[in-house]
């Protein structure tokens, strides 16, 4: 968990790192809004160092990052709205444990009420 208590380029900027670190060799899309922190020459480095692609959001549209507001949307709904929290470490916490529940245990209609890593578990690996 980062100490990190602000949105700026040295969060992003080590959450990538960190990242990077803990996966090698994994190359996926990174999809960002059009903050500073990922419009920034540091940014845009490492992400051509690690031999990624950057995709980026349209200015004011919202949609080009669908998938990933759904989730905080949910996210918000089933798991922030119904509580208080006390802490920042109350709400890491919180939001680690989805992340892990909707990955793992939260069963989808689309995914034909399986999990996403079951899905991704029970696929053929790529060559």
């Amino acid at each position: 968990m980062s100490s990190a208590t602000e949105n700026n380029t040295a969060l992003a900027f080590e959450t990538m790192e960190k990242a990077l670190k803990e996966n090698p060799g994994a190359h996926p899309m990174i999809h960002t809004d059009r903050g500073f922190q990922y419009t920034s020459n540091g940014f845009h480095k490492i992400v051509e160092k690690a031999g990624l692609v950057h995709s980026m959001s349209r200015v004011g549209c919202c949609a080009d990052n669908g998938l990933m507001e759904g989730f905080w949307g949910m996210l918000k709904r089933e798991r922030y709205y119904t509580r208080k929290f006390t802490s920042r470490k109350a709400v890491v916490s919180m939001i680690n444990g989805y992340i892990y529940f909707y990955n793992n245990k939260r069963i989808q209609r689309k995914l034909h009420l399986l999990a996403p890593m079951e899905v991704f578990n029970a696929a053929p690996m790529a060559a």
